[in-house]
């Protein structure tokens, strides 16, 4: 199983290990995302980094999804496009689902997304309170949807 973690708040102000943290998850902006495989060191991560962040449990039709909008190879080059060589973006998405976007070599370790239609209910609360940090669960699918 697999999360997608998606960037909410930039960095302005932020510590030094929070910087380094979204860096080693691959987000360097706002409205960036990436999927990561369910590890403790990554939950860790999450944990530390959770005032910037959401996530959720990964759905393989939203990661199917996910890189035909926005997916690219090393390259530079678009999933969609014929020249990046890729066939079958189902078979890819299952295998990003099972290492994480960053352990599939052919492939960038993160995904450029528009902000939410709808926007940010609040980037300051957890989810929990009704705001947009931290975990959602399932919820992190329809966040997506809304930000392709």
């Amino acid at each position: 199983m697999a999360w997608i973690v998606v960037r909410v708040r930039g960095g302005i102000h932020s510590r030094e290990d929070i910087r380094e943290t979204l860096a080693e998850l691959h987000l360097t902006r706002a409205n960036h995302a990436t999927v990561i495989p369910e590890e403790p060191s990554y939950r860790g991560m999450l944990m530390a980094a959770q005032g910037y962040l959401t996530w959720g449990e990964a759905d393989a039709e939203t990661v199917a999804r996910l890189l035909t909008a926005r997916g690219e190879t090393r390259t530079g080059a678009r999933l969609s496009s014929p020249d990046s060589g890729v066939t079958d973006i189902t078979e890819l998405a299952h295998s990003v689902l099972g290492g994480g976007l960053a352990r599939v070599k052919t492939l960038k370790p993160l995904l450029r997304l528009a902000p939410p239609k709808g926007g940010w209910s609040s980037t300051k609360k957890p989810y929990s309170l009704g705001g947009a940090l931290g975990y959602r669960g399932h919820d992190i699918n329809d966040l997506v949807q809304r930000m392709l």
